[in-house]
């Protein structure tokens, strides 16, 4: 399954949704994770207020389970999850990604919270699925 933090330097997890111009993704199993990739996105000052840029983060984050973030809006977070991606606030900006990695890792070894088994369960079908769901009822 795939995870994503927000961040500016890689190691914290240290910014805003809306304003996080990194987004670092990470597949994560039991055998442990592996970076898979950046997410950059450029903003200009003035359009820090302006929910248009969530579109595209939204858009890209759809194939991850969990999105770890400093802070995220009412707005944001209710559309990641209506995408099946369950954001998650982290205690404080010294939170490091690495950190919370290997917590997951060994929780999903063992018996995972009822939060993030149903972050697990969650995941929206893809298109394909949900015909060949509709056709056999």
């Amino acid at each position: 399954m795939k995870i994503a933090f927000t961040t500016s330097d890689g190691v914290h997890i240290n910014t805003h949704f809306g304003g996080s111009e990194q987004i670092d993704v990470y597949e994560i199993s039991n055998d442990g994770y592996h970076f898979v990739e950046a997410l950059l996105f450029d903003y200009e000052i003035k359009e820090e207020n302006n929910e248009g840029k969530l579109a595209p983060k939204i858009e890209v984050l759809a194939d991850c389970t969990i999105i770890y973030v400093l802070a995220i809006g009412g707005s944001a977070a209710a559309r990641l999850i209506k995408k099946g991606v369950t954001p998650v606030k982290a205690r404080s900006e010294e939170d490091e990604i690495s950190q919370v990695l290997n917590k997951l890792v060994k929780t999903l070894k063992g018996n995972p919270p009822p939060w993030l088994r149903k972050a697990l369960q969650q995941k929206p079908t893809n298109f394909a699925d949900e015909v060949e769901n509709e056709a056999t009822v």
